[in-house]
């Protein structure tokens, strides 16, 4: 619902379909920065883009922090966004390819399985993995790590189980007593997915062009599209005040001067001649005398006219403060946090 939010405010632009049939959002509002949060992968004709997920924390931290310095370092922006969060979990190891592909937009993280050595009773151990690399699949992994152990690539495993349930992850392997475990799971990490390389390739389209971006360039253009969408929703919802205040104004101007208004209209021969009347005698425009036509006489008694005027009284309040947000960039960057 947050990517989708206002979006029938005129926050974004809507162009034709396929076939041009419907209407679609050629981008969405997205209230926060799904590019990062969510990451992207996919294939182009002639290039790739490959963003992992991030924490949504974390990101909506780094943007605050933007927003406070324009000239904050990507070194900076990684106190606060620390590395991707891989819904998987597991471990980067170091921080080199990281920064490369935070400074760059490309570069390679090595991902690592959390696993612990647990000594049973027996004197044997145990390995157990709790958490996998981003994009492997658990049953390739098991199957890899079995085939492994049948070919005698691995060798000192007794028993191979998958002990997952909805708590959570648990791949289990029991070695035989004379197998070092340090050694063993030094060797799963080297031969299967265990251990597994992520490449960073940012491209993202930005003003409908390819572009490949760094962490910074990534924030940057985030924050000034929420500038514009918080611009245009603050303009479709000042358009429909102040269309809904012309109409009140017309209302309060009768409400105020009710008789007389009610005689023109009484000794008018046709509606043609009272809304003209009407529009002579109160300078409205047609939409004005044309509302006043159609209003239900039951907003003539006391209580409807003070809804009226109360309405008229905070209508104008908000379009006075949107005008303000519009008018001073302070104010627009602070609707949005």
């Amino acid at each position: 619902m947050e990517l989708l939010k206002d979006i029938d405010k005129d926050t974004v632009d809507f162009i034709g379909n396929y076939d041009n049939t419907e209407k679609e959002p050629a981008v969405l509002p997205s209230r926060f920065p799904n590019l990062l949060v969510n990451g992207s992968t996919g294939i182009a004709v002639g290039m790739a883009t490959n963003i992992p997920p991030h924490n949504l924390s974390e990101v909506i931290d780094g943007i605050i922090a933007y927003k406070e310095n324009k000239d904050i370092t990507i070194a900076e922006l990684m106190e606060h966004i620390k590395g991707p969060d891989f819904p998987t979990g597991a471990s980067i190891l170091g921080l080199t390819g990281l920064r490369s592909a935070y400074e760059t937009g490309r570069g390679t993280i090595a991902m690592r399985a959390k696993a612990d050595i647990v000594e049973r009773k027996n004197g044997r151990h145990s390995i157990i993995v709790t958490e996998i690399p981003y994009q492997v699949n658990k049953t390739n992994l098991i199957e890899r790590i079995a085939d492994l152990a049948k070919e005698g690539k691995l060798e000192g495993i007794t028993e191979l189980r998958d002990e997952s349930n909805r708590k959570g992850m648990r791949i289990v392997i029991d070695l035989r007593r004379d197998i070092v475990p340090e050694v063993m799971l030094n060797n799963l990490y080297k031969n299967t997915q265990l251990q597994k390389s992520f490449g960073f390739n940012m491209i993202a389209l930005v003003n409908n062009r390819p572009q490949m971006l760094n962490l910074k360039d990534i924030i940057v253009n985030y924050f000034d599209f929420q500038v514009e969408v918080i611009q245009r929703r603050t303009q479709y919802e000042l358009n429909k005040a102040e269309v809904r205040a012309h109409l009140l104004r017309a209302f309060v101007t009768v409400l105020n001067d009710v008789d007389n208004a009610i005689e023109i209209i009484k000794s008018s021969q046709t509606g043609e001649i009272a809304r003209e009347r009407l529009m002579a005698e109160y300078n409205f425009d047609d939409v004005q005398a044309r509302a006043i036509l159609d209003m239900r006489l039951q907003r003539l008694t006391g209580l409807e006219r003070e809804k009226i005027e109360d309405e008229y009284s905070e209508l104008m309040k908000k379009i006075e403060y949107l005008r303000s947000i519009l008018a001073d960039e302070q104010l627009l960057l602070g609707v949005i946090n």
